[in-house]
Order: structure tokens, then sequence, then C-alpha cells
């Protein structure tokens, strides 16, 4: 199934010292019935040889795929060129994490916290990001930037950016604004990030657009309050209000949104003996959305 949750949709909980990325591994398989993970890097804990290789095997032994690596931290541009070669440093690490973790896509952000880039800085991210790009795809998967802070908010730096780069390897992670630029980015997007604001709005327009775009990747959902996480992300509804439960979350959204043929309710669809809710493979999603483009 071509569903993931990204791991950092359970930061509050990695926060309080009460999951890890191999708790996250664990719940992605057995809580949610996932075959994806899409690791956010505040959970790996080192970029050691045998560290990469235990995480590899975790998710091997879970049949899990690694369908985003979202790297927070070595961005490309810094200001200051002493700062700029560590990120870049960095960078290599993560990339060669990447490839040692099977994973599809890697997200490394631009850097630029200003709404525009001067021509000294675009010149330069384009020259990183067309190295990256050519590593990543010898190695079969794609790099780029998420459309989430600085310069990259803005749909038309992206597009300009994507154009310039123009690399098999690079693509960009769509995380979803329910805006003229997600259909302006569309074209290149290798990877979705899907918060509860667009389930609740936007979802099913925003899917849409991007499978008229050609995208045939996961659908990740991400979810940011840091309060009742495993029942947030999935849509159960939480304690805590009306609110919460409002904006109990994504899984069960987009899984609706997937299944356009079924005539069946969504308890029929998401019952499990003994599972509730989590079982997702009950969906019976039309088997052209469900196979994934990573199998």
């Amino acid at each position: 199934m071509n569903i993931a949750i990204a791991s950092y949709a359970f930061h509050g909980l990695v926060r309080a010292g009460a999951m890890d990325l191999f708790g996250y591994l664990e719940s992605c398989r057995y809580r949610y019935d996932l075959r994806t993970a899409d690791i956010w890097n505040g959970m790996l804990t080192s970029s050691d040889g045998a560290y990469l290789v235990k995480v590899k095997q975790a998710l091997a032994e879970r049949e899990l795929v690694l369908v985003n690596l979202c790297v927070d931290g070595p961005h490309i541009w810094e200001d200051d060129p002493a700062v700029r070669e560590q990120h870049y440093q960095t960078a290599l690490t993560y990339l060669h994490a990447a490839e040692v973790l099977g994973a599809k896509t890697l997200r490394i952000d631009a850097g630029v916290r200003a709404d525009h880039f001067t021509s000294e800085q675009f010149d330069g991210i384009v020259m990183r990001y067309q190295e990256y790009a050519q590593r990543a795809y010898d190695s079969g998967f794609m790099v780029g930037p998420e459309n989430h802070w600085g310069a990259e908010v803005v749909p038309a730096n992206m597009k300009r950016l994507c154009e310039a780069v123009a690399h098999p390897g690079f693509g960009v992670l769509l995380h979803f604004r329910g805006n003229e630029g997600d259909a302006m980015i569309a074209p290149w997007a290798m990877h979705t990030h899907i918060s509860w604001e667009i389930t609740e709005h936007r979802l099913e327009t925003n899917m849409q657009l991007l499978r008229a775009a050609g995208y045939h990747g996961c659908w990740s959902v991400e979810h940011h309050s840091g309060q009742h996480e495993y029942t947030m992300v999935m849509g159960n509804g939480a304690p805590g209000g009306a609110d919460c439960s409002a904006r109990g979350h994504t899984t069960q959204a987009v899984a609706r949104v997937m299944r356009p043929h079924s005539g069946a309710t969504w308890d029929q669809l998401t019952r499990e003996e003994g599972h509730h809710n989590y079982a997702l493979r009950a969906t019976r999603i039309p088997n052209s959305i469900l196979t994934s483009t990573w199998e």
C-alpha cells in the first residue's frame, strides 16, 4: 500500500522519550499495518555504519520500504562559507545513509530564510542539487527540497529551481499547502506530506491534481500537534475534546479518497479482528492504486 506515516508525526513521543526509531517501525507495521516508513532524521541517533545496518535489518524484518528519509539541518545554503561546508559534509553523510537504507527519496532543503534567492545563492544551490541528484540517480533514488520554509514556500522559486536543476534524480517533497503552488510544483513531486488541514478542506482536489501530473509515489501523512499522536495520525478521534477529535487525522482520510469505487462503509473497510481500525489492508482500495511504485 502506498500510504505512509511520517515519523515526525510522533515528535511529541520522541521528545518525551516514549518512542524511538524502532518503536516507530514497529508501529508502522503492526499498529497501522503499513508496508512503508517515512523516517525523519530526528529519530536517527547515529550515522555509524553498524547502526545503519541495524536500521536496515529492522526495515527488512518488518517488510517495510523506506519511501523517504526526511533530513532537517544540513540545508544547502548558509551565508557563512564555513557553515555551508559543514552542511555539505553532513549532507553527504545522509546521502550515504539513504544508500544504505534503500531510501526511495531523500529530502534535503535548499536553505535561505528570505522569500527569494539571490543570484549567488541560487547558483550555489542548483550546483549542489545537481551533484546530489546525480549521486541519488546512480543509487536508484531521488533527492530534493520540501516547500515548507523560507524561499521554498514561494511556488515560483521552487518551479525556477526545478527547471534549473533539470535532473532525473531531483524532485520535490510536495507539502500540500492548498494553494496554486501545489499544481505548479506537482510535475516535480517525488513524495508528499499531507497535513490534517488539507484533509479537512482540499484532500481529494490535491490528490487528483497530483495524479493528473503523473504522480505514482507515496501519500505520506504528517501530524504536527505533538499530542495524542497514536490516534491523531490515524483519524480515530482522540481524547481531549471536540477540537482534538476534529483534527483526528489523515490516514483514514487519505484511504477514503483512494477507494472511490468501493461501496463499503468505513467500519467495514477498516475492521480487522482484534485490531480495531488499525488494519488498513481491509480498505479494498483498487489494485491500480494499492500497488506501490516501489514494488
